[in-house]
Parts: C-alpha cells; structure tokens; sequence
C-alpha cells in the first residue's frame, strides 16, 4: 500500500496583486468598495492551448469595466504525454480589444510570443488568436469563457501540501510517510543528496506540479522506518534549500489500524518486531484460511511483509493455489517513545496459480492492473482478530477517536 504514485493532479494557484484605490478627499475607500473601482476577475481556462493539455489562468484587471491590465499564467507539459511540466506567466500589455506579450519558460527557456483577440460576448468572453512556445504554435478560438472573482478564485484552491514537523500522535499523518519542501532552484541537488538514505522517494514527486512550479517550492515524498523518521526529518531540516519537513499521508487507514500496549512488544526500549510478527503472522492466516509461508521485514521502509497459501475456494476439484500477501506496520503512537503501539494491516493482495504437476491452467486475473493490484476487502476480519488477540482499540470514525 503507498501513496497513489500514477497520474499528476493539475492545481491551479496564481498570486496576485490587486490595484489599490486612492483616497477621494478625505474618505478612504477599500477596493472594489465604490463605483468604478478596480476588480481582478479570473479565467481558468482556455481552449485551444498545447493542444488543451494547459492549465491555464488568464487574470484580468478592470476599471469601469475596461480591462487596464492582464496576466497570462500557463503551465503545461514538457513534453506530450510527460509528467514533467514548464510554465510561464507574462504580462499581456493592452490596446483596445488586443492582448499581447512575450517571455520565456520558466524551466527549458523556449521562446513565447502571445497575440490575442479579446470580444464581449453577451455575459461571456471570447478569445481568439495564437500562441507560440519556442516552435510549437497554438491557434486559440476559445468561446463563452465566463470569469470569476478573486474571492472565488482563492475559494477555489486546493494544494496537496500537508507537512506536520510535530505532530501529537499519527491519527492524522503516517509514522512512516515524510515530506520534505524544498525550494525549486535546489531540488536536484537536494534529491542527489539522498543517495544512500535508508528511504524510499516517490518517483512521482519528482515531478513539479503546476501548483509547485508556481509557487517555487516542491514536496518531496519519502517512505522510512517509522523508527528513523524523526532522526531523518531533523537531519533534512538542516540541508539547503529546505523549506520544511515533516510527516504528511501515507498508509495507515486509520480503519485497519490497531492501537495497544507496548508493554509486551519492547526490549531494550525498541519494537521487539520479531515477536511481533510471530504473534500476527498466525492470527492472519486463521483469518484468511490459509498457511503462513514468510515473515520479512524491509529496511528501508519498516513494513513487514507477510506470504500465506491456501487451496483457492472457488472450484476445490481444481486444486488452484492463491498465493496471498499482506503488509503491516508498526509504530508507537506518536513521534518519539510512548506506552501505546499502533498497527497497520493492508487488505490481502491474492495471486491464483495452478501449481499442479502436468499441463497447467493459464489463468487471467481480470483485477489486474487496478490501482491495488489484485487487493481485496475481503479479508476475513483479520483486523478484528487482531484486535482480539493484541487486546487493542479500534478507531472510532465517527467520533474521532480510539475505542
């Protein structure tokens, strides 16, 4: 179980600063207050541009309903179909109903020439014309585009950037998932910096969002050993370019996540996790009707990985094989040493092979290729077992709170 690493979520976020209103005598006015006053109204969207895979927001200064001002703030990929994106944001100078500019990307440094036909269209605005970036050229024709207000923009942000350095207990961040922001102009060097850590990065955020890229700042995601993540968020904190750094999501659900005492699981103040895994290991494979295989713990990550068998139950006559796997986790409940352990259980991941001696069944399993590979629900109530046999709390939803 990780962190969805698949497609990149497009975010748009844009600062900008709106025009003030000079006093009128001796009464101060706010903006937007009187009659005539200037407003930012938003586009945030335009078709036609990069063959429509841009994120696009056209920005808009008016006075008395004539534009005095735009920016045009585009993010787009890289390359077609890549996870890498450029952005660029210009100034768009303005001459009757024409907006133009020109500027350069922020990150391959191609060319960008802009030249655009603003019309009122009833209570919509169309744009037409063409936009250039180094040799690629858009023919824009985007019609019935509406705007919104500055108010609506900002309501409209959404940013994937949660970094807790100290969180109380992990009911609300994973012992194991860290994220480190660290400013764009550094980034390689920070990630070359990691070469050697005992610590999984996400490849996918690697990848500047657009989000990222306009704000100049980039979340890196990492997945350690609960018990060294404090020791490597304090040590990251230190490296250059770091914005900040601390424990985000990760994989505890916090539905299939137990909490009891760490009492019987310690020895010399660390998780006797050997014991641990002895102890879970059968309680699982009663749970899925299967025999337990292995028990191995990963290094760098702290999970533990667990291998059952059993007879598959849908044709018994076939005597197919499912070949089950199940990861957990352990950590104590908050950063730091505590009384309280809590544990991760994933749902059981099942592979059906016929292992039978002679010609063989070639089995498709149509789960494949989903998000959870071939993980399923229904895991025999492992986790209430579990419960049972660790005398430990389950996490009440509703109310937020352990029971």
């Amino acid at each position: 179980m990780r962190i969805a690493e698949t497609c990149t979520t497009i975010i748009f976020a844009l600062a900008v600063t709106t025009t003030s209103v000079s006093a009128q005598g001796k009464k101060d006015l706010k903006p937007n207050a009187a009659p005539g006053a200037a407003e930012v109204r938003y586009f945030t969207s335009l078709n036609g541009l990069m063959g429509d895979q841009a994120d696009v927001i056209l920005s808009e200064t008016r006075q008395a309903g004539k534009v005095t001002a735009a920016t045009l703030d585009v993010c787009f990929p890289a390359v077609t179909s890549s996870a890498r994106m450029d952005h660029f944001v210009v100034e768009l100078a303005v001459d009757g109903n024409k907006l133009s500019g020109t500027t350069q990307t922020l990150e391959d440094k191609l060319p960008v020439n802009i030249n655009l036909t603003r019309k009122v269209n009833g209570k919509s605005i169309d744009f037409s014309g063409k936009l250039s970036v180094g040799s690629s050229v858009s023919n824009v024709d985007s019609t019935d585009n509406a705007d919104i207000s500055e108010r609506e923009f900002k309501d409209s942000q959404s940013f994937d950037d949660k970094v807790v350095s100290s969180p109380k207990d992990f009911t609300e961040v994973s012992p194991e998932s860290v994220a480190i922001k660290v400013k764009r102009a550094g980034l390689a060097d920070f990630v070359k910096n990691l070469r050697g850590e005992h610590a999984q990065i996400a490849l996918y955020s690697l990848a500047a969002s657009c989000a990222e890229l306009r704000s100049g700042e980039q979340i890196v995601r990492l997945t350690v050993d609960p018990d060294r993540a404090a020791a490597l968020i304090d040590k990251l904190k230190s490296v250059a370019g770091v914005v900040d750094a601390g424990w985000t999501d990760g994989s505890f659900d916090m539905e299939r996540t137990i909490r009891f005492s760490a009492s019987s699981w310690s020895e010399g103040g660390k998780i006797n996790r050997n014991q641990l895994a002895a102890s879970i290991s059968p309680v699982i494979a009663k749970a899925l009707g299967a025999t337990a295989q292995s028990a191995k713990w990963d290094d760098d990550t702290g999970e533990l990985t667990l291998t059952f068998k059993r007879q598959n139950p849908v044709i018994p006559a076939l005597n197919l094989t499912d070949s089950i796997e199940v990861t957990a986790l352990v950590s104590t409940e908050k950063p730091g040493s505590g009384d309280k352990l809590i544990l991760w259980v994933s749902n059981p991941s099942i592979t059906t092979t016929d292992d039978n001696s002679g010609p063989k069944l070639n089995l498709a399993d149509s789960s494949s290729g989903e998000d959870d590979e071939n993980a399923t629900d229904d895991d025999g109530g492992m986790v209430e077992a579990l419960a049972k046999e660790l005398k430990a709390q389950r996490w009440d939803s509703d109310n937020l709170a352990w029971r």
